[in-house]
């Protein structure tokens, strides 16, 4: 005796070995041998085999008519062997109730299952509805596998072109066009954005890296609608100084200046002038909306995408020969000792002399020709208190931090010689040293600012936004906290406020402060334990991680373009650890896979194959070893989370470092970046954290 029976939602057959009132055992074809319950049994038979049961009439179920069947099915519910009566004209046997049975179950559109071997027609109005739906699956089946098989033959379908940035940014996974990707994926083992660039979705990975940024982050554009911005400020003094600000040829957001006098007595008094776009763009304005969505500009090789509209930009920004509105610290010091002896602030309208620039002047200002007080320079008057001020301040940091800075590595900045979406364009990557003595000027008094108007901040009693470093954690908060890594009692970013939202949000409390005093809580746009600002301090971070991210990525693509052009096929190299290595001749960090397990500043030769534009990874393989090395302490800030140095890291240039040094904590704020320049935008790729200044780049 045999049995059908049900198990795991497939129908089966075996011989029955014993039966009890509940179960049944039996014996399959392949000799398996199984308890099973009496209530998922069908019904026994004699012939024929069990073996032939099954495969018999499934091909005989094919030829069941499901329409016709439907058709002379009753409209209430039924049994298999009441059906097969009327269907075939006589009580069914074992093989043709099978048959039935099988098609029945196979058409759960005609048919709903109410039970074991009991089933019911579906209604006519539902079975019209659902054919017509299980037509349509069908054609969409068709036509995902027709796109599937184009891509696979190398021919992108002008209907996956047309979403192909949304597929690598937002997929619908339950799309056509995805199920279609997928597929063709799976066929030709190539990731999605691999086998669309292939395909050519996009012209080149240049336009995909900056379409796929665009769409995640700026899905409606970059460009602000038109903007108003109203004249503030007007009525404000104006500074009687020659200020001169310091930044890159392609600098437009020009945030700071320094002007200085020599008092009677032979001390100094530099004046610290910060761009005031807080008088404009106040908080919970429609320009601070924008702002706050962008948190940041963003830099890139040849471009930029700024925080802050264009009208705001050319109203606030110090260009020379304008009185435009600024906040200035007044520091009274001893120029050779480094003391401060006394500081104000003020609200005040500043116009700048001349807006200096680096590539003009780092030639002139080198640290022989400032060390020899004989030599007459340009701007003799204006660099030279200044320069020895900064020695003074630099010294005293240096002897809180317990150890001198390290400002002797090379960095590089970039240059898109035309059109920055074109990958074909001229990138130049020119070389520079760290501690070029504008850079170091300039940061030290950007630190000094960000320093004592943070200690301002805390004097009033009014909350700020703070970066802080102690027992080598990084961390921002609304408390005056130690940055180790800088030397000073308390930091808070205060002196980019075009571009960084941090600064703005602090420039706002700083304005109460001024003109307020110890009152100034009660009228200040951020009050004591205000939960806003901790929603700002965290927007901030994961805003400026994917900024960064962006402008590495952007920085690791030119290299790999630079190499190209420069036609480079051997070059040296420097060994970071195990297999981490970064060119000597552009700032470019990359694996190298085989590499000989070598000591840390190892110099290497490594020959150039190639670069995959896509993955953003150089191609090379090891050559030999080269009998030099660099000290350990030349590369502390490369993939170590060591103390990054204070020049590097509110280095308020605007031509950023390429290669700063982690600022102890990675995971604090693994994207710190803070470039400056259009055209003008460190390198590096592989960085995780970046320099801590209103004007330095990313870093690696």
């Amino acid at each position: 005796m045999y049995v059908l029976f049900e198990e795991d939602g497939a129908f089966k057959t075996g011989h029955i070995l014993s039966e009890a009132d509940a179960a049944l055992q039996v014996e399959s074809s392949t000799g398996k041998r199984s308890k099973i319950k009496r209530s998922n049994c069908l019904y026994t038979f004699t012939t024929p085999a069990p073996e032939a049961l099954l495969s018999q009439a499934e091909t005989l179920s094919q030829e069941i008519d499901l329409q016709f069947l439907w058709e002379c099915a009753p409209q209430e519910e039924f049994d298999v062997e009441t059906l097969g009566t009327d269907y075939f004209g006589h009580a069914p046997d074992t093989l043709e109730k099978t048959t039935l049975l099988l098609r029945l179950h196979s058409a759960p559109v005609y048919f709903y299952r109410r039970g074991r071997g009991r089933y019911k027609a579906a209604p006519p109005e539902i079975l019209t509805a659902a054919l017509a739906a299980l037509e349509k699956k069908q054609r969409q089946a068709a036509l995902t596998k027709e796109w599937s098989d184009q891509m696979v033959a190398g021919t992108l379908p002008a209907e996956i072109g047309e979403v192909a940035v949304s597929l690598i940014t937002r997929p619908d996974k339950n799309s056509q066009a995805w199920k279609a990707l997928d597929a063709a994926c799976t066929a030709t083992r190539q990731a999605p954005e691999r086998l669309l660039l292939s395909l050519g979705a996009w012209p080149h990975a240049l336009a995909l890296h900056k379409g796929r940024f665009l769409a995640t982050h700026f899905p409606r554009g970059t460009h602000f609608a038109e903007t108003t911005v109203a004249r503030v400020g007007q009525e404000l003094p104006v500074a009687e100084v020659e200020a001169y600000s310091v930044d890159d040829i392609t600098t437009t957001e020009i945030d700071d200046a320094l002007s200085v006098s020599t008092l009677t007595d032979g001390n100094i008094r530099v004046g610290i002038h910060i761009a005031a776009p807080g008088l404009a763009v106040t908080r919970g304005s429609d320009l601070d909306a924008l702002a706050r969505a962008r948190m940041s500009t963003v830099y890139m090789p040849g471009e930029k995408i700024p925080m802050q509209p264009d009208q705001v930009i050319e109203a606030f920004s110090l260009d020379a020969g304008r009185a435009v509105p600024a906040l200035s610290l007044y520091v009274t010091a001893n120029p050779l000792t480094g003391e401060i002896l006394g500081h104000e602030s003020r609200l005040e309208r500043v116009a700048v002399r001349e807006n200096l620039r680096h590539n003009l002047l780092d030639e002139a200002f080198t640290e022989e020709a400032l060390a020899d007080t004989a030599q007459v320079l340009p701007y003799n008057d204006w660099i030279r208190p200044l320069w020895q001020l900064a020695l003074a301040l630099a010294k005293q940091r240096e002897h809180v931090r317990g150890k001198p800075e390290n400002n002797n590595r090379v960095e590089y900045s970039f240059y898109v010689d035309g059109d920055p979406n074109d990958p074909n364009t001229l990138v130049r990557i020119l070389p520079r040293r760290r501690n070029a003595p504008l850079d170091r000027l300039v940061a030290e008094y950007m630190i000094l600012a960000n320093s004592t108007w943070g200690g301002l901040l805390a004097s009033c009693g009014l909350p700020g936004i703070y970066r802080s470093q102690q027992m080598g954690r990084v961390r921002m908060s609304t408390q005056a906290l130690p940055h180790e890594a800088i030397g000073v009692p308390q930091y808070a970013w205060c002196t980019s406020p075009l571009r960084r939202y941090v600064d703005l949000v602090n420039q706002w409390q700083l304005i109460a402060a001024i003109e307020h005093g110890v009152s100034a809580p009660l009228v200040a746009p951020f009050k004591p334990r205000d939960a806003d600002l901790f929603a700002i301090i965290g927007g901030f971070e994961a805003q400026y991680v994917a900024w960064n991210d962006f402008q590495n990525n952007m920085e690791r693509f030119w290299c790999l373009r630079w190499l190209q052009q420069q036609q480079i096929t051997t070059c040296t190299a420097t060994v970071l650890k195990e297999d981490l290595i970064r060119l000597n001749n552009a700032p470019l960090v990359a694996r190298l896979p085989g590499l000989p397990q070598l000591g840390r500043g190892q110099q290497i030769e490594l020959h150039i194959t190639g670069a995959d534009e896509l993955a953003l990874e150089l191609e090379a393989r090891y050559v030999s070893l080269i009998d030099t090395m660099i000290e350990a302490s030349d590369l502390a800030d490369e993939g170590d989370a060591g103390l990054a140095t204070a020049t590097e890291i509110e280095a308020d240039q605007t031509e950023p470092p390429a290669a700063a040094a982690v600022d102890a904590d990675a995971s604090a704020i693994s994207a710190d970046f803070s470039a400056t320049t259009e055209a003008v935008t460190p390198a590096n790729a592989l960085a995780t954290a970046p320099p801590e200044s209103s004007n330095t780049g990313s870093a690696l």
